[in-house]
């Protein structure tokens, strides 16, 4: 069969899937995305099924989802809002940080893995997913909560901080000179602050100049402006995700609207795809080998990351529920977690798998704690008032 033929049988048949996955999670009250995660594990290697002409093309559509998310997430706040939130989160950032980075740090010298190792598994562990949370607070239709603009607030310095992370520990596996390092971090920092300046002061201008009656001129402005901000975003060693979520938070006014209607249906089918992608790229065969230490090393960033969430919410003065919620939110990890490994895997080879591992874990878990954080803040509350009528 021609290869053309296949990969749209393959195309077909895994969207046709996905459609029954998504069926079936909304009859079950939950978010799809941990199914879709698995769908992809059943067509990797060592799966059920492997996909030998669309691996390649659901990449690409996955690296489209995850840019797309982030931009929609990016339409519901504004530049002033977003500088607001992080002054108001500095603290959280910090805690963070060092809740956060430790757990895979310890691990990693515990595991013997050499320091720079070491020091990556810490990346691993600190950095939620800022594309699984967009994706959770759409489907929950949690965006307009109260605690959401906080958590926001934390991923963004996670995603800044690996602005600075990511230049230093690939300028060290690659044995590059201190000076080179401290360029490519200085390149960085500054399109990081020049973007949101920019953003912030002409926010509006950029609004109106962009919007159009046509929404077919509309729908390939946004894509185009987004995919070339993130694309050279990346070129530069920041994250797309920050890039595209700079693009969403710098539009304003009517444009947002009207972006939210054109980009839905494209952000569903691509999110999709980036799912599946994460899926597709783990050996399920390793897995066990490293199981149990993927399952201890998530248990406590559980723990860790639901302080985080508590901190940043308390900070804000949001109520018990809300930090619950913002804390069950920053438990996914994902892109970002996997983007680290793969720097670290040519030198140790357990990393890999270790971090599918615990990524998988973290994202099936997350995904749950959130869906189900309000009956269990409710079910808690409801036994401690019994108690205290006792």
């Amino acid at each position: 069969m021609p290869e053309g033929d296949l990969l749209i049988i393959e195309l077909g048949a895994v969207v046709l899937g996905l459609a029954v996955v998504a069926r079936l999670a909304r009859r079950a009250g939950m978010p799809a995305l941990p199914l879709y995660l698995l769908v992809g594990l059943a067509l990797g290697d060592g799966g059920l099924l492997e996909l030998p002409a669309s691996t390649d093309f659901i990449e690409a559509g996955a690296e489209i989802g995850l840019i797309l998310m982030l931009l929609m997430l990016g339409l519901e706040f504004s530049p002033q809002e977003l500088v607001v939130n992080m002054r108001r989160s500095t603290l959280a950032g910090v805690v963070d940080l060092v809740l956060n980075f430790a757990p895979g740090l310890v691990a990693g010298f515990l595991l013997g893995f050499d320091p720079i190792i070491a020091v990556l598994l810490g990346g691993v562990t600190y950095s939620s997913s800022s594309g699984i949370v967009a994706k959770l607070l759409a489907d929950l239709e949690r965006i307009g909560n109260h605690e959401t603009p906080v958590v926001l607030s934390v991923l963004v310095i996670e995603d800044l901080a690996m602005v600075l992370y990511l230049p230093i520990v690939t300028g060290v596996l690659l044995g590059g000179s201190a000076l080179s390092t401290t360029i490519a971090v200085a390149v960085s920092l500054a399109a990081v602050l020049l973007t949101l300046v920019v953003a912030y002061l002409l926010g509006d201008r950029l609004s109106d100049f962009a919007l159009s009656h046509s929404s077919e001129a509309l729908l390939l402005t946004l894509l185009g402006v987004t995919l070339l901000i993130a694309g050279i975003a990346d070129r530069i060693n920041l994250s797309t995700a920050v890039g595209a979520f700079i693009v969403g938070v710098a539009l304003s006014g009517d444009i947002v609207a009207h972006a939210r209607d054109l980009l839905l249906p494209l952000r569903n089918l691509f999110a999709a795809a980036f799912f599946v992608f994460f899926g597709l790229q783990v050996d399920v065969r390793l897995i066990p080998d490293v199981a149990v230490v993927a399952a201890a090393i998530a248990a406590i960033c559980v723990l860790t990351k639901l302080a985080t969430g508590w901190v940043a919410a308390a900070r804000a003065g949001i109520g018990t529920p809300g930090k619950v919620r913002a804390g069950a939110a920053l438990v996914a990890h994902g892109e970002f977690s996997v983007v680290i490994a793969e720097l670290g895997v040519g030198r140790e080879s357990n990393l890999g798998a270790l971090t599918a591992a615990y990524v998988i874990i973290l994202t099936l878990a997350g995904a749950l704690m959130y869906q189900f954080a309000d009956t269990a803040t409710f079910a808690v509350q409801r036994r401690r008032s019994r108690r205290t009528k006792a």
